[in-house]
């Protein structure tokens, strides 16, 4: 026995105990210690499996190869899922977690065992690289084990976040995705719970099984190596030519110039209102990613955080270069920057786009105004939104509109707001974006919805409730638990920057009804008509 191991083994057992089935469990203290006996070895390991823990004597134990690929290991298996776990180091050979074993030794006929366990910094670093084995294959429950383990042993649960961001950004093959302004969202609401240490867990899990879905599989997509000097209107001439790699190598050059992410947001934001684009996620991933950024600490993960999002916007979508919103243009060209005529708010819930447009652009001197009344719009489309649109089967590829679409319209205004408050110049841009939305949705509403019914009598208590509720959300696909978290957050930071703003009822109402509603995410009926059609065209 070596110095470092004086004093630490304790005698759990009798040998005989072994001899009649070779396996047995002690109790020493509040741990359970599985015994087993192969030839003239004894090992001792957690009797249970750390898969989902059932006992480990209600296994059973046989040569094979090792999980360094050696043969002569001792494999013990869990009969309830077909774990096997080389004794020898608790290596897992088939299956995800490892187990944690115990040196033993035979002495006096008494079986010792050192159950001091590795040290609290190697657990840590355990439970981390078990975070990150387990992305490849999305294993969420082992995702939560491993997470659960690191904060046992007392490490920082958002460290894990940092690796996977630093591990899979390179495989977001678009850039950003909704995993970040989720992350974000889910930092956000943890902090806000932070005496609760399942809540505080579920929302890194939430945070980085959405990075290891989106990354699942996905082979690298290498950022470029290279990197030149910051210089504004080089970063924007080649995001306007979708140049993505030369866009790539400026953002470097910022990042090694030492210009942190908040002195570059307001350039990513002009990139991203520069069009109508992607549907306002650009805009949305330019003002999530700066939390995201903020929360995680820059170090290590702003670079790759940051070039995800310049290759999103490099790839995006413009949607203003379609026929369906080209009037967004031609306003925006002709706009008056000073104008005072507020909309109103019903003048905008329905229409041709270019009217609405025209309207926006008649407040344009009036941002804050002219916002509320986007946003009372916004509000009272999605509450008259009418769901037989999400329901049909047999319309055309332009009438597949579901809930999504709207509740899209709110939190782009949220980031709208938040941006030009900051970057005044951008008001114009951002308001007639939304716009785009109000006419965009115009057509697929229901007048006649009785509104009230959903109407929220104590809206600090209600968004309390919802936030609680995201808790536990029960959606499978990341996709619509993030606008479920996004949406929830978005009107949370409304009501907390300016809690009198005249168009919040309506959209706690809305947001209320949307809660509440059936959520319609598979249309195979749809898809396969549609496809009939599209092909008999062909």
């Amino acid at each position: 026995m070596d110095e470092r191991t004086t004093g630490s083994w304790r005698r759990v057992a009798d040998l005989s105990l072994l001899d009649a089935a070779g396996k047995a469990a002690v109790r020493v203290g509040s741990r359970q210690v599985a015994l087993f006996r192969v030839g003239d070895r004894v090992f001792a390991c957690d009797n249970r499996c750390p898969h989902e823990g059932y006992p480990l004597t209600e296994g059973h134990v046989a040569g094979g190869r090792g999980a360094d690929g050696g043969d002569g290991a001792c494999l013990l298996t869990c009969n309830w899922h077909n774990w096997k776990f080389d004794l020898a180091d608790g290596r897992a050979v088939l299956g995800g977690d490892d187990l944690t074993v115990y040196p033993a030794t035979v002495r006096d006929g008494g079986i010792y065992v050192d159950l001091t366990g590795p040290s609290a910094a190697d657990r840590m670093q355990a439970a981390l690289k078990g975070i990150r084995a387990s992305v490849d294959r999305h294993e969420y429950g082992r995702m939560a084990r491993e997470l659960a383990r690191l904060d046992a042993a007392g490490g920082d649960l958002t460290e894990a976040l940092r690796q996977i961001v630093r591990m899979t950004a390179s495989r977001f093959e678009y850039g950003t995705t909704h995993a970040v302004p989720a992350a974000a969202d889910w930092l956000t609401l943890g902090r806000a719970f932070a005496n609760d240490r399942a809540r505080v867990l579920t929302a890194v899990l939430e945070a980085v099984g959405h990075f290891a879905w989106d990354a699942r599989r996905e082979p690298p997509v290498p950022f470029p190596n290279t990197s030149r000097p910051f210089a504004e209107a080089a970063f924007l001439a080649a995001l306007e030519a979708e140049d993505e790699e030369a866009a790539c190598a400026i953002a470097k050059g910022a990042v090694q110039a030492g210009l942190s992410y908040d002195a570059l947001a307001p350039v990513l934001a002009r990139a991203a209102l520069a069009h109508y684009q992607d549907f306002g996620h650009s805009l949305i991933y330019v003002y999530k990613t700066g939390q995201l950024v903020e929360a995680l600490g820059p170090e290590g993960v702003y670079e790759p955080l940051l070039l995800m999002l310049v290759r999103s916007l490099a790839l995006a979508t413009r949607e203003d270069l379609i026929p369906q919103f080209r009037a967004y243009g031609e306003v925006l060209a002709a706009a008056g920057p000073s104008g005072t005529d507020v909309p109103a708010s019903g003048d905008l819930r329905a229409g041709r786009l270019r009217p609405i447009l025209e309207a926006v652009a008649g407040g344009l001197g009036r941002p804050l105004d002219t916002y509320d009344a986007v946003m009372e719009a916004a509000s009272w489309q999605m509450l008259h939104f009418d769901t037989r649109y999400q329901d049909h089967t047999d319309l055309p590829l332009s009438k597949n509109v579901g809930w999504l679409s709207f509740t899209h319209a709110l939190t782009f205004g949220n980031a709208v707001r938040a941006t030009c408050t900051r970057v005044p110049e951008l008001w114009p841009r951002g308001l007639l974006q939304m716009g785009c939305f109000l006419g965009r949705n115009a057509g697929f509403v229901d007048p006649d919805l009785d509104g009230g019914a959903w109407a929220v009598a104590d809206g600090a208590a209600f968004l309390e409730e919802s936030r609680l509720g995201l808790f536990d959300h029960g959606q499978f696909e990341y996709v619509v638990a993030a606008h479920l978290v996004k949406l929830v957050q978005a009107m949370a930071e409304e009501r907390a920057a300016r809690p009198d703003a005249p168009w919040l009822p309506l959209g706690l109402a809305a947001v209320k009804r949307f809660l509440n509603a059936p959520l319609k995410r598979k249309h195979a009926l749809r898809t396969a008509r549609q496809a009939i059609d599209f092909v008999a065209g062909e």
